[in-house]
């Protein structure tokens, strides 16, 4: 950064962020500012938009089915995190290792990220039909149960399947920032007699913890908008076993041609994620933010 004759600091003008700017005024903030708006107004989709006041909240918060799909989305959230996060994080620091073996053993763990989730649904769903899917197929009564159609299994299921579609991201995640720790301080405990297990805990965890803050809100507020996968699996059923919000959300919309009572669920669900990043960012910016490099 330079001076000019007058003593004032010259530095990238602001005008360079005016696209980026602009680009999310137009597709994010006016985008939600009209659904706010619209969750005032009673709307088929078809007809003309007639302003109601406050009775699509009165009525969609007192709904029984929406705070079954709160209640639904809070629990997905919780279990993705709490399973997803160490599985990603041993993932990581195994393919972060220089055998051979474990380049081949990565390629088959990142398989998942290539396959869309349409894709991925309509497979699992034939996999795991109780007639015709793999249990039969083999022979294993055990595995052939009605997994999507049992209200007790379903959520349970669907969990598990979104686990092996998303923990390969997080652990590649994980992978670079482990790669990015100084051998060093590996060396150091070593030499020390340092077991593997203390050192994971001792120095590979605090040294990745900026990044498990990132893994952790990417992955928070990515189990809040699962969609896809889930629709095409159990289109939210049976019943509503797995009817999360954003099911919540199409469902009255497309479905019951609600467009109101879906804004409403909308501007929910924009929200609790909004609540959720702020408050896992305010957590980052008030714990330890040192360089990683501390201590090599």
């Amino acid at each position: 950064m330079s001076r000019t004759a007058s003593g004032l600091s010259r530095g990238p003008s602001a005008w360079l962020a005016a696209p980026a700017v602009i680009f999310f005024l137009l597709f994010a903030v006016v985008p939600l500012l009209g659904v706010v708006v619209l969750s005032f107004m009673a709307w088929d989709g078809l007809g003309t938009p007639v302003w109601t006041g406050t009775a699509n909240w009165t009525r969609v918060l007192s709904d029984p089915v929406t705070h079954n799909a709160l209640w639904l989305s809070l629990v997905v959230v919780v279990v993705s995190w709490a399973v997803q996060t160490p599985l990603a994080i041993l993932l990581g620091v195994f393919m972060a290792g220089t055998q051979k073996y474990r380049s081949f053993l990565s390629i088959l763990y990142f398989l998942p990220l290539l396959f869309s989730a349409a894709a991925v649904g309509i497979a699992f769903k034939a996999l795991l039909d109780p007639n015709f899917g793999l249990g039969n197929a083999l022979g294993v009564r055990a595995l052939a149960q009605d997994w999507l159609g049992n209200p007790r299994l379903a959520l349970l299921t669907v969990l598990v399947i979104v686990a092996w579609c998303f923990v390969p991201f997080h652990s590649l995640l994980y992978q670079g920032a482990i790669r990015q720790i100084p051998t060093s301080m590996y060396e150091a405990a070593m030499i020390d007699g340092v077991g593997r297990v203390k050192t994971f805990f001792h120095i590979t965890l605090p040294q990745i913890r900026n990044t498990i803050i990132t893994s952790s809100t990417l992955m928070i507020v990515g189990s809040l908008t699962y969609f896809d996968l889930i629709f095409v699996m159990t289109n939210g059923g049976p019943g509503n076993a797995t009817r999360i919000l954003p099911l919540d959300m199409y469902l009255r919309g497309f479905r019951a041609y609600d467009m109101g009572g879906a804004s409403v669920v909308g501007v929910l669900l924009a929200a609790v994620g909004l609540t959720v990043s702020y408050l896992l960012n305010r957590a980052a910016r008030t714990s330890s933010m040192d360089s990683q490099m501390e201590g090599a």
